[in-house]
Parts: structure tokens; sequence; C-alpha cells
């Protein structure tokens, strides 16, 4: 297992939405749908979630029509490498709950 820090909800979600090329409006619904519409992110959020993960490698802005405002987005090789990496991440923790409390939900 990598020592690399969890990843937010929020991050995580919109790394997944990126695993197919994507525009921002795009992102916000395919977050919400995920997520069960737990997780519903503001443009702003979005788009300094996009700028962090832009600068870090994970992502890049796909080039665009001439003239269109439209960003689209999409993964990179290590955006892909860190999206694996917290899924694993998250298989653990459910199996290691599951063996702890033998695959029964308290109450």
């Amino acid at each position: 297992m990598s020592n690399e820090l969890a990843l937010t909800e929020s991050t995580y979600y919109i790394l997944l939405s990126l695993y197919e090329p994507q525009h921002g409006y795009g992102i916000m619904q395919k977050t919400e749908q995920l997520s069960g519409g737990r997780v519903r992110l503001a443009a702003g959020t979005l788009y300094g979630a996009l700028n962090s993960m832009t600068e870090k490698g994970w992502i890049r802005l796909l080039p665009g029509e001439d003239g269109s405002r439209r960003k689209e987005y999409c993964l990179t090789e290590q955006g892909l490498f860190v999206l694996r990496n917290e899924l694993d991440r998250l298989k653990e923790l459910v199996y290691n709950g599951e063996t702890v409390m033998g695959g029964k939900e308290n109450g």
C-alpha cells in the first residue's frame, strides 16, 4: 500500500468522473450521480479543485474548439495511478471493517 494521503471524497469523485473526458458541468453532474446526491460541487469548489489537480499533474485540459469557452478535462497517467491507489485504499478499509465486524451491520 502506498504512503499517499487519502483523497477527499470530492477529489475522489472528480477523478472518477474524469475516467472519461468531461467538461466542468458534466463533472458536477457525474459526481452527484455517482455519490447518490451526497456530493454536490459548487462551481468555485470544482474549478479550484481542477486547478489544483492540473498543477499536481493528475488531470490535463484538453485542447478546445476555437471560440468555445467550454473546457474539457481528462485524467493523466499519474491521475489514474492516484485514483487506483485510492480505490485500493478504500477496498482495504472495507475489507478490514468486514473482517473485524464479521460482515454484519450493527443494530
